[in-house]
């Protein structure tokens, strides 16, 4: 279901589930916190509140009872291309179906947004392929290399596979 409030797109499953919903100035510790978590386990890179702030836009956010649970963004790469990063669930809340709905958001956000390609990498290929991404080659995003990849300490010994939709 998806439900227009104050031009942001809200999208909700069944009455009683996550809501997810544009991030928003109060959300920033709460993401943080969730980056946390999950760079505490290795599944993403840290960030500051600050980084947070400053791409807030591109932020969508899962809550549940008015608690953030799961977060996600969309990092533009070129005008044609933009990145999903930064998918993260609390532990207590993963297989409720709350990734998913983020994706479906973000995705919804870059075809409002008019940009034609969608990607990320990812150990959770068969996650991402069931939300119809396809797997492709990494060098495909040449953007993502030279602006992450370069920097990244697993250059060279990258466990992540490249996933697209083209919308």
């Amino acid at each position: 279901m998806i439900a227009r409030v104050a031009e942001n797109p809200i999208y909700t499953a069944p009455a009683g589930s996550p809501i997810v919903r544009p991030a928003a100035e109060p959300d920033i510790f709460a993401i943080v916190a969730v980056v946390n978590e999950n760079a505490r386990i290795g599944h993403l890179l840290p960030r500051s509140p600050e980084n947070i702030r400053a791409s807030l836009a591109d932020w969508l956010v899962a809550e549940v009872g008015g608690r953030v649970v799961g977060i996600g963004s969309l990092v533009a790469m070129s005008p044609t291309l933009v990145e999903v990063r930064s998918l993260a669930v609390l532990p207590e809340f993963r297989s409720y179906g709350i990734g998913a709905l983020i994706v479906r958001g973000l995705v919804e956000r870059a075809r409002q947004r008019g940009i034609p390609t969608v990607f990320a990498l990812t150990r959770a290929v068969s996650f991402f392929t069931r939300l119809g991404f396809a797997i492709t080659d990494r060098a495909r995003f040449p953007e993502k290399v030279w602006k992450d990849c370069v920097i990244c300490p697993l250059q060279h010994a990258c466990d992540e596979t490249a996933v697209v939709v083209e919308l």
